[in-house]
């Protein structure tokens, strides 16, 4: 029997294509902050992050209200990334934009593929999409196994329907990634969380802690355009920021050259993310002081 989270993600799948933006989207942003009231463990996490980014002087109301505004926008993810299927091309195009696609472009004409290393932000769903649409750009993505198995299928169902190729985490998913890359794909990597596999130390916000090794790696093995890229959501649509290419030569042993390269890319995505900290969706441990349970200002 299929799970019954499946079918909850089914069934708010179909709400989002019938209700319409103008209730949905309140609804969803309420539903958002009452979790985030209810999960207090996610809820000190949050905090966590949102000082690490915004400093030690965010407490009391403004932390509640920043911290508030996360558990909001995430909703709101979920929602943008489920009206996607039931929105027409002339919506998902006018509904976003951008500054420095012409790096992807860039890239793309190198022929060895693009890696776009992103954060945890916004809907990044519409924005591959969108690429699909308007530049007929073939994407791919590389994502948490999720479980039960019948979510990850569900989730891989829905964004293959995007236009994108969806690759799962695991043994084999470095092997598919080079491949994809070598079929000239922009390839979406989350790279501001590691969650298994080669992992680099760096610093990361202030504190030490490590990040997925993958995104230098694949540059330095395949000579693909490392693009740091972020998606901001705003009422009605997305933008999306394309960063310079972070340099990714070979200059000594592969693995201190990814240590470098991993490093730089960490200092473009603090860039980024402090750019909308309360649109970043990082909801689990992420630092080892985190899975600590060190203090924090409570929320």
């Amino acid at each position: 029997m299929t799970p019954g989270i499946v079918h909850a993600f089914r069934i708010a799948s179909a709400a989002a294509h019938i209700v319409p933006p103008v209730v949905s989207v309140p609804v969803a942003r309420a539903v958002g902050r009452i979790v985030g009231h209810l999960d207090r463990d996610r809820r000190r996490l949050v905090e966590r992050n949102l000082r690490r980014v915004r400093g030690p002087e965010l407490t009391g109301r403004r932390l509640r209200q920043s911290v508030d505004l996360v558990f909001a926008s995430y909703a709101d993810y979920y929602l943008q990334s489920f009206r996607l299927p039931s929105m027409t091309p002339e919506e998902i195009i006018s509904g976003f934009t951008e500054e420095g696609y012409e790096r992807i472009a860039e890239g793309l004409e190198a022929g060895n593929g693009v890696i776009m290393a992103m954060p945890h932000l916004g809907s990044w769903e519409w924005a591959a999409h969108w690429l699909t649409l308007h530049h007929d750009v073939p994407v791919g993505c590389v994502v948490e196994s999720l479980e039960p198995p019948e979510l990850f299928d569900w989730y891989r169902s829905f964004r293959t329907s995007l236009g994108m190729k969806v690759v799962g985490l695991g043994p084999g998913a470095g092997t598919e990634t080079m491949a994809m890359l070598r079929e000239n794909r922009a390839v979406c990597l989350p790279s501001d969380r590691h969650v298994g596999g080669a992992g680099v130390e760096v610093e990361f916000f202030g504190e030490v802690t490590m990040l997925p090794a993958g995104p230098a790696t694949l540059a330095l093995r395949t000579g693909a355009v490392l693009l740091p890229i972020a998606i901001y959501d705003h009422p009605g649509g997305c933008h999306g920021v394309v960063r310079p290419p972070v340099a990714a030569r070979r200059e000594g042993r592969l693995r201190d050259d990814v240590t470098r390269v991993t490093r730089a890319l960490a200092a473009e995505l603090e860039v980024l993310i402090a750019a909308e900290p309360e649109q970043w969706h990082l909801l689990q441990p992420n630092w080892p002081s985190d899975r600590k349970g060190a203090p924090c200002e409570s929320a």
